[in-house]
């Protein structure tokens, strides 16, 4: 798996709503060190099961998607004497 790795700008966001979180959530400030330490934390060790996901999500729809182009593609079909 690639490493996951964000923008300067995507990274920036993360950081500013992690420290959201801490602030509103727990009641404590935390630096743009700690937050940082954090998101590297999470991409590191537990981005690999979303990243999983989101793969496994993208399969499903894309195998439906193939299931609807084919049923598409059938009922385009003429009727011939040879049986499928």
């Amino acid at each position: 798996m690639p490493e996951i790795e964000f923008s300067k700008e995507e990274t920036a966001v993360i950081i500013k709503k992690i420290q959201l979180y801490f602030r509103e959530e727990l009641n404590q400030d935390i630096g743009q060190f700690d937050s940082q330490f954090l998101l590297d934390f999470f991409s590191e060790e537990i981005g690999s099961y979303f990243y999983n996901r989101g793969l496994y999500d993208a399969q499903s729809i894309l195998e439906k998607r193939l299931d609807d182009i084919g049923n598409a593609i059938y009922e385009l079909e003429k009727t011939t004497e040879f049986s499928r």
